[in-house]
């Protein structure tokens, strides 16, 4: 049965290739899950910095703010 999961080759250098394989047994899991583990969290840790760089341009001294209530009414 085929999967319905994407499937990505990557070329890895050997010292990455052999954290990867470290981390998986350690936790016990194959390295193609690990890898998409370690995928995921680089994505959202990413999306973290994105959003810290806009916030950081938005909070100057002139920014205009409104109440918690009046945000979310």
């Amino acid at each position: 049965m085929p999967t319905t999961k994407k499937r990505v080759n990557i070329t890895l250098s050997e010292e990455i290739e052999k954290a990867l394989e470290l981390l998986a047994d350690r936790d016990n899991v194959p390295v193609a899950t690990k890898a998409s583990e370690l995928v995921k969290i680089a994505i959202e840790i990413d999306e973290a910095d994105m959003l810290n760089m806009v916030a950081e341009e938005r909070d100057t001294e002139k920014a205009k703010y409104i109440s918690h209530d009046k945000a979310w009414s």
